[in-house]
């Protein structure tokens, strides 16, 4: 199954129509409507995006809702906890070396997406984000800006920033998202492996980036909502559908029946003296030695 987990959520109804039918014709099967939330909160964290859109949606098509908080300091981290109650992914997206920092070390966030079109203040470290990847926290690479851009400046920073991240991280823990907000900016989870090699991520873990990674993201997110304590969760017990219960015990007193059946007729046969064929061909034997 392939993801694409950033696709910005807009009220243009007829534009996201025709990006979800794209993405469908793409073979993606698992998407993420995204909305952002930067600079001051709003009181009201209710979802905008809808849990049935205006419009049909592709039957194989897997919508997930999703909200990227801007963090600038550390006034909005208490907002996870709510926004956890109404979005399928949390994402961090840090704009300091501090608040990245903070993601990294100890945020309760399922994603760590990361601005690649600016100049960090430091370089990336993997001792920072090795702490994420060991938690659980993967790593969005975002290549639609990359392919779109028409600043020569900024589409350099950014592949010079993913370049980077994949050598640091030695290509653990990272997923590719596109971030489009049009159809003109997607591409195919084949495309997006073969740019993953050219950023030298190789094949196999740009692969990985399309399915594996975001499927645990995914995945992980789920247990944290529906299991208790993230731990323990039952996701099938081994019950049959009532129909099979029906004939299984159905089988069962045929069974039996016939077993009671087969009994009383031997019970009947002994009762009236009848020699089982085993004595009749012992007798004859006895009969023809005797002879």
């Amino acid at each position: 199954m392939f993801y694409d987990l950033n696709v910005p959520w807009t009220e243009n109804v007829r534009e996201l129509q025709r990006t979800v039918a794209f993405l469908d014709e793409l073979g993606y099967d698992v998407v993420a409507l995204t909305h952002t939330i930067s600079g001051k909160p709003p009181s009201d964290l209710t979802p905008p995006i809808p849990t049935t859109l205006p419009f049909p949606v592709p039957p194989k098509l897997r919508l997930l809702r999703r909200v990227t908080l801007h963090l600038t300091d550390t006034s909005t981290n208490h907002l996870i906890p709510q926004l956890q109650q109404h979005y399928d992914l949390i994402a961090a997206r840090p704009t300091s070396e501090r608040t990245l920092q903070q993601a990294c070390a100890n945020l309760d966030v399922d994603l760590i997406s990361l601005d690649l079109t600016q100049r960090p203040e430091k370089h990336f470290k993997f001792s920072m984000l090795g702490t994420a990847i060991a938690r659980g926290v993967k790593i969005e690479l975002c290549y639609s800006q990359a392919i779109l851009s028409t600043d020569p400046s900024a589409k350099r920073m950014m592949i010079s920033n993913i370049v980077q991240l994949i050598r640091v991280t030695r290509g653990r823990g990272i997923l590719f998202s596109s971030e489009a907000r049009s159809a003109l900016g997607l591409r195919a989870p084949s495309d997006v492996i073969n740019l993953s090699s050219v950023w030298g991520l190789g094949h196999e873990r740009g692969k990985d980036g399309v399915t594996k990674e975001p499927r645990g993201v995914v995945e992980f997110a789920r247990l944290k909502r529906e299991s208790y304590r993230g731990v323990v969760d039952v996701v099938y017990g081994g019950e049959k559908p009532e129909s099979k219960k029906q004939e299984t015990q159905g089988k069962g007193k045929n069974a039996q029946n016939k077993r009671k059946a087969e009994g009383s007729e031997e019970a009947a046969g002994k009762k009236e003296g009848k020699t089982s064929n085993r004595q009749m061909k012992k007798n004859k034997k006895a009969k023809t030695g005797g002879a």
